[in-house]
């Protein structure tokens, strides 16, 4: 009798893991007219991991990918937090107007979803969702995402290698026919050196000099930035 009562324990335990993990399908999709997200990184993770807060300084990962896009440091991070990971749905830079579309796992464990990646053209701007809370009935769920400002660089708008600690804004090919020259500069100073809310870019007319190497016409926006569609099966 007992040793029935211990199996039957066990194989509630198994139904019950099973139950608890779900499959998410997920879209996120640029609402922006000029604006380019580089590669995406998407993760469900424990309520112990985090890949940005507002208001607190950007760690070295998240300096990484809001200057240059690089979300190694941040795969790193989420990887030793056991979490279930995407890297680059979209296969490169996700255009205006477009949506990538993904599948992710999480268990009973990773009960959070983040998100994020740069936006370009920008010095330090990046669009993401941190910590989301996954809901656990199954449905259909909509969020509009913010982009911030990692406050590592202060927003000059010109053109620049997008190495972390250098100025300037990194522009892949892409960009390269939108992207204006000879900026002198929009700001050399960053006053909010925290993770905030970013302020848009200001941009100019003048693709030759001015002050930006951004274009106002093309590339200037207001958040939200981003639509975040999460299927619960």
């Amino acid at each position: 009798m007992k040793i029935k009562t211990l199996i039957h324990t066990f194989t509630l335990l198994a139904v019950s893991s099973s139950v608890m993990a779900k499959e998410l399908d997920i879209t996120i999709t640029n609402l922006t007219q000029g604006l380019y997200f580089t590669p995406i990184i998407a993760a469900a993770h424990t309520g112990d991991v985090q890949i940005f807060s507002a208001g607190e300084m950007a760690s070295s990962e998240l300096t990484a990918l809001a200057e240059g896009g690089d979300v190694s440091g941040l795969v790193s991070v989420l990887t030793n937090g056991n979490a279930n990971t995407i890297e680059n749905p979209a296969m490169g830079l996700l255009a205006p107007t477009m949506s990538t579309n993904f599948m992710l796992t999480n268990d009973d464990a990773n009960m959070y979803l983040s998100f994020s990646a740069m936006i370009l053209p920008s010095n330090d701007g990046f669009v993401g969702v941190n910590r989301w809370v996954i809901p656990q009935e199954s449905g259909t769920y909509t969020a509009y995402v913010n982009a911030y400002d990692a406050g590592t660089e202060a927003n000059d708008e010109v053109r620049g290698s997008g190495v972390p600690g250098e100025s300037g804004m990194p522009v892949p090919p892409p960009l390269q026919g939108l992207i204006g020259t000879n900026g002198t500069g929009v700001t050399m100073v960053e006053e909010n050196t925290y993770v905030h809310i970013h302020r848009g870019n200001l941009g100019d007319s003048d693709m030759m000099a001015g002050k930006s190497d951004i274009n106002n016409s093309v590339q200037r926006w207001l958040n939200p930035v981003a639509k975040l569609t999460v299927v619960v099966k």
